[in-house]
């Protein structure tokens, strides 16, 4: 597989490679992939714990009877709208 590179991307894969860490730009790049899939599975875990939080704050807040009687598409049709 050949993948081309802005200039500026290339010579900061070059300068890893001169800073000894990695041995070739193979590395740099097979290590800039596992951290971006890291990075990714970060992001989802956390949308998906801030969704839990907001769901239960929401569960609490209903039982309180602090809630708005619309539906879902009531609610998309008026932030569209806004």
């Amino acid at each position: 597989m050949h993948i081309s590179l802005t200039p500026e991307l290339e010579t900061r894969v070059k300068q890893k490679v001169a800073s000894g860490y990695y041995n070739n730009a193979s590395e740099v790049i097979r290590d800039a992939l596992r951290f971006w899939e890291k990075n990714e599975e970060l992001v989802q875990h956390m949308k998906l714990e801030m969704l839990k939080e907001r769901l239960s704050i929401g569960a609490k807040q209903a039982k309180q009877g602090k809630f708005v009687a619309q539906s879902v598409s009531e609610i998309v049709s008026e932030v569209r709208n806004a």
